[in-house]
């Protein structure tokens, strides 16, 4: 009887002391919510979501009473999951004000990208990327490219030597490759970020080829830049030099067979591939850009930069520079055969739209992007994957996010409805966590009708 007193005891005063058990005054919990996974696309339905200090600190399937608790937000019928990365984006610099930095990064983050990998760095970024890590700026996670390296930045092999020791010194995440680079120096480039342990990533420079390209193992290709090019057998001895608007004008040289083969060496190589297709889909495309001009997003641009890519896309898709509605077709094709095999058997994708370049403003046109690469045959949870899981493998930054798991950081979607069955829902937000801290869609909605009225 005495055991049977003591056993009782103590579970009354482990009971009490659990119902005693205070709740940090700052966790936030998510109840009753749907939750993504994006591994295997499974939905956890009815889950609890407890955040703190910036970090996911619970996902149960058990009831949590939201007692205690100074922040809820009620998930019932809504789907959870992790931010979306924005792959390719920019970010402004210098001589822009800070203002419209600012601006920027929140159109990003208004749209669920809780990551950005910035295309074309400056030494503002670094600390942008710093106060964004401490919490200390609204923005999306950076990551952010050297200053760029082309044929003018970088013209020996002293000279990329120099810059690339430089640019790792510095902090940059990777080094941005654009085009003109010779070949040599290439090699140099590629042989210093060996040495001194620092990835690189972006265009494929035509001295270069898409084929070395890959064998020197980028870290991402971006814009599929090369891939079309390589499709041209060497029989047709075109000079390489007159490929266009991302190979365009070789479309019809193309030969489709030799996709198998690029994907295969992206694979083996372990080359990640930014599509950008919506630059394909809509700058460089048969739309008129009066009809871009009207869609809703355009109004959190400055007025002076929408001219600016009306003229330019005007001028980019006039007959006399031989683009035509037929063969844009073909181009278009090509591309997403591409896309579609690159996924299936390359190495994988990484979801980036390369905004702001014409007609895609930030955040907004990454579900163009998303229209796209839906186009091209990836499904829901590919796309979905692209944008998430992927990028925190590329990142080598699993255990920090990209996925709702205990311990990583808090950074979250909530949607209105289901993106596997609809992909259009990753439009539909209820609210954006980042490293914690709570959008719902009244502060958004608030703040970018601030960016409208002021959009400089």
């Amino acid at each position: 009887m005495k055991n049977f007193l003591f056993i009782l005891g103590t579970f009354l005063l482990m009971a009490c002391n659990q119902a005693q058990e205070k709740i940090s005054p700052t966790a936030t919990l998510i109840s009753n919510v749907n939750v993504l996974d994006v591994r295997n696309g499974q939905i956890l339905k009815n889950h609890y979501v407890m955040i703190d200090s910036g970090l996911i600190q619970k996902v149960s399937s058990d009831k949590i009473d939201l007692v205690g608790f100074n922040t809820t937000i009620d998930g019932s019928g809504k789907f959870l999951m992790p931010g979306l990365a924005e792959m390719h984006a920019h970010i402004p610099q210098p001589p822009t004000s800070s203002k419209r930095t600012e601006d920027v990064l929140f159109l990003y983050l208004s749209n669920g990208i809780t990551t950005i990998r910035g295309m074309l760095g400056h030494p503002s970024h670094l600390e942008l990327r710093e106060k964004a890590n401490k919490g200390t700026l609204l923005s999306p996670r950076i990551y952010t490219s050297s200053p760029s390296l082309n044929g003018n930045s970088v013209t020996s092999r002293e000279e990329a030597k120099q810059k690339v020791t430089a640019y790792k010194k510095d902090g940059y995440d990777f080094l941005k490759i654009h085009p003109g680079i010779h070949y040599e120096v290439f090699n140099q480039v590629v042989e210093t970020a060996n040495e001194v342990d620092i990835p690189f990533a972006g265009h494929v420079p035509v001295d270069v080829g898409i084929r070395h390209a890959l064998q020197s193992k980028y870290a991402s290709v971006d814009h599929v830049d090369g891939f079309l090019e390589g499709l041209v057998p060497e029989s047709e001895n075109v000079n390489p030099t007159e490929n266009g608007f991302f190979g365009f004008n070789f479309t019809s040289l193309a030969d489709t067979a030799s996709i198998d083969e690029l994907a295969k060496m992206a694979k083996e190589n372990e080359v990640w591939i930014v599509s950008t297709q919506s630059l394909f889909t809509r700058w460089f495309a048969p739309i008129p850009a009066d009809e871009l001009l009207k869609q809703p997003e355009m109004k959190y641009m400055p007025p002076e930069t929408l001219k600016n890519w009306k003229n330019r896309k005007n001028a980019s898709t006039a007959k006399a520079t031989g683009f035509t509605s037929e063969k844009w077709e073909q181009f278009d094709a090509i591309r997403r055969q591409l896309i579609k095999k690159l996924q299936d058997q390359g190495h994988g994708m990484l979801l980036g739209s390369d905004a702001p370049q014409l007609f895609n403003v930030p955040g907004f046109s990454i579900h163009h992007e998303i229209d796209a690469l839906e186009a091209a045959g990836l499904t829901p949870l590919e796309i979905i994957q692209s944008g998430t899981l992927n990028p925190a493998i590329y990142f080598d930054k699993e255990g920090t996010f990209g996925e709702v798991k205990v311990g990583l950081d808090a950074d979250l979607i909530l949607l209105d409805a289901n993106p596997l069955e609809d992909l259009d829902a990753l439009q539909k937000i209820s609210g954006v966590m980042r490293l914690g801290k709570w959008l719902d869609k009244q502060t958004i909605a608030k703040r970018l009708a601030e960016i409208a009225a002021n959009p400089k």
